[in-house]
């Protein structure tokens, strides 16, 4: 690979569903694109598998350098989060599932006006046809499946099968496989059978001659003296501070980093000192709520299929909210059953708040050691248990700010959302009476009382002006022409279906702005 230039016409920051949509638009546009990732590149048969090996697995680079894995997870004061770092971001170990939600959603005030489901209609229909979209097919036999439409039935439920970016049948492309069944598409697919955004959206952009640079972790912006921005960066693998120019500058580094490089920029290094005071508040973990069946009366077959294949739907009432049953391969559904379903008595729930921070190096070190790769001394068959999903329309009222220089996030979040997590609760025990199994809440809610997100959203918003947001309706970043954000961050509510669909949709329109700009 050549040496990075000075400066390109545009430089995006992450390589997962914005960033990737960012760069093809762009190099779509003619423009020369730099795209920066912090993770490394995977192929498919390279994902992560011994999870004793914990430097390659999780990312925990703040407390150990060489630990640059797949798994970014933190137990933040508020809300526990995972996120991945890849080339290809989240769309390495996300479930695949794109659903265009329903329109109410967008009726929320913190949306701005001219964003609407018609609105993005279009952009849908591009995302859906890049990524080539299509629900498993009827002609696969699942008994996973079949076990929750019938439990939907029974409960009046409306299920759907989402489309998935998946190439069921026929291979996706030279050294790819069709979808092998295996539930591990959280997991990074070994078999290349997920359209993942290195392999679709980013190839393209490659093959149009933009550069992905991995294993570069951007800290902070600041305007460049001939217009534009410089982005600067460290090298991971050399330890280096460097930074490139672009007269446009994307950050789509996922809500976590994105809102973590702009506060730093402002409050820190102080080089962006004119964002919006909105930077950082309205964070949603768009309801996430995990719990889990154990002794369903039939056997689930848990480790065939995909992760997910069918969502059911509860938007006839507020706090609405969709759920799903999402299962893994034979290993760690043993695992999962083997640690056994702990049911913690109502007097000792919550108390185990202030060991919270202690669960990141804590579960480092129970993978390191072996602890969680062996299937526990339960009496309960993993082929009858299955995880729970609610995804619900949570306050988005957390708030993330900067402590001793690493993100943080506030929320009181059972406090503020108890009516959305009592919902899910009765609608999952409802489906475990159904499934003629026991329910519980993942044991983190019932000793912590906090719960666990994959879908950060927030902190960036899209509004009709500063004092509402921190980016326009284009994207651009209130008082710095030319700088523009393309990821969850600038989802300005909870969406109560999986949220990925949607912000590949306003990526693509942002994306379009961006193009026009120049």
């Amino acid at each position: 690979m050549a040496a990075m230039a000075n400066r390109y016409d545009v430089v995006v920051v992450g390589s997962g569903f914005g960033g990737s949509i960012s760069a093809l638009r762009l190099a779509q546009a003619g423009k020369s694109v730099a795209v920066l990732e912090r993770g490394r590149r995977y192929t498919p048969g390279q994902f992560p598998r011994d999870v004793t090996r914990t430097n390659e697995l999780l990312w925990r680079r703040a407390s150990r350098e060489q630990a640059q894995g797949l798994y970014d997870l933190r137990f933040l004061s508020g809300i526990g989060t995972a996120v991945a770092s890849g080339v290809g971001g989240g769309s390495l170990i996300y479930a695949n599932i794109h659903v265009r939600p329903d329109a109410v959603v967008f009726e929320d005030p913190r949306w701005p006006r001219s964003y609407n489901r018609a609105a993005l209609e279009p952009y849908y229909d591009k995302v859906a046809s890049e990524l080539k979209l299509t629900p498993m097919p009827e002609s696969i036999n699942l008994r996973k499946r079949n076990a929750l439409r019938a439990a939907a039935a029974r409960m009046g439920r409306e299920v759907f099968d989402p489309p998935e970016a998946v190439a069921w049948t026929e291979s996706p492309g030279p050294g790819r496989k069709p979808c092998q069944l295996c539930a591990e598409c959280e997991f990074g697919c070994q078999y290349g059978s997920k359209q993942t955004m290195d392999q679709t959206y980013l190839a393209r952009a490659e093959a149009l001659g933009a550069t992905v640079w991995p294993r570069l972790q951007v800290s902070h912006v600041e305007p460049a003296q001939g217009g534009g921005y410089r982005v600067h960066f460290e090298d991971l693998a050399t330890g280096e501070k460097r930074s490139v120019e672009g007269a446009r500058v994307v950050l789509s580094a996922g809500t976590l980093g994105t809102v973590e490089i702009l506060l730093r920029s402002r409050d820190k290094t102080r080089t962006l000192p004119k964002l919006s005071a909105r930077l950082g508040h309205g964070y949603s973990g768009n309801g996430d709520f995990l719990g889990s069946v154990f002794n369903s009366r039939e056997d689930l077959e848990p480790w065939a299929g995909p992760d997910v294949s069918t969502v059911m739907r509860f938007f006839d009432a507020e706090p609405s909210f969709t759920m799903a049953a999402p299962t893994f391969n034979k290993p760690v559904m043993e695992v999962l059953t083997g640690l056994g379903q702990p049911n913690i008595g109502a007097p000792f729930q919550g108390l185990g708040a202030p060991l919270w921070p202690l669960l990141g190096p804590a579960l480092d070190l129970a993978f390191r050691k072996g602890l969680l790769s062996k299937p526990g001394r339960t009496k309960a068959d993993p082929a009858r248990t299955t995880n729970l999903f609610g995804i619900g329309r949570d306050n988005a009222n957390g708030h993330m700010v900067l402590k001793g220089g690493k993100l943080d996030i506030e929320w009181d979040y059972a406090g503020e959302n108890k009516a959305l997590v009592d919902r899910m609760t009765v609608a999952m025990q409802e489906l475990a009476s159904q499934y003629g199994g026991t329910y519980a809440p993942l044991v983190t809610w019932q000793l912590f009382k906090k719960p666990l997100t994959v879908h950060s959203l927030g902190g960036a918003h899209l509004a009709d002006s500063p004092e509402r947001g921190v980016v326009s309706t284009q994207g651009e970043v209130f008082q710095y022409p030319g700088l523009y954000v393309a990821d969850g961050s600038v989802i300005p509510s909870s969406i109560g279906f999986h949220p990925v669909m949607t912000i590949s949709a306003v990526s693509e329109r942002i994306a379009e702005a961006a193009a026009r700009s120049f």
